[in-house]
């Protein structure tokens, strides 16, 4: 009998503990969530909303093009994001490091005309390789 009552005891206890547990009090939630007109605001016409079905129409943006040769031989325009200022002044080449004259612009160089024993070398290798997987892989039917 006294196996019984603990038994009893605990059932009760654990009633009490997880009675008012749920993560959601769904009856609470349903009275401040009211659908705005209709099944979930279906079919309810809204107000200020113009466009139809595809939305407001979006204007395009028209930016100010430099057109002057004098400002865009001498300036580097559109290099002044303030509101107040002006943009950067080009200076003569030998004030610039002769390094920036060096640079590649150009396609990255083959991989042949690389040299292995350069960690740009097996980069590069690595990304080709993994391309070519890539490409062999849509091909594969599933």
């Amino acid at each position: 009998m006294a196996a019984l009552t603990s038994v009893a005891r605990q059932f009760t206890c654990a009633k009490l503990l997880f009675r008012n547990s749920t993560p959601w009090n769904f009856q609470r939630v349903a009275e401040f969530a009211k659908p705005a007109g209709g099944v979930g605001g279906l079919g309810a016409k809204k107000a200020g909303k113009a466009g139809g079905k595809l939305g407001a129409v979006v204007q395009k943006i028209v930016l100010p093009v430099e057109t002057d040769p004098v400002k865009l031989v001498n300036n580097v325009c559109g290099s002044n994001i303030l509101k107040e200022g002006k943009d950067v002044e080009l200076k003569p080449d030998s004030e610039y490091p002769d390094w920036l004259w060096t640079l590649r612009l150009g396609k990255p160089p083959a991989l042949e005309e690389m040299d292995p024993n350069t960690l740009q070398y097996w980069r590069r290798l690595r990304k080709l390789n993994l391309r070519r997987q890539s490409k062999l892989m849509a091909l594969r039917k599933y």
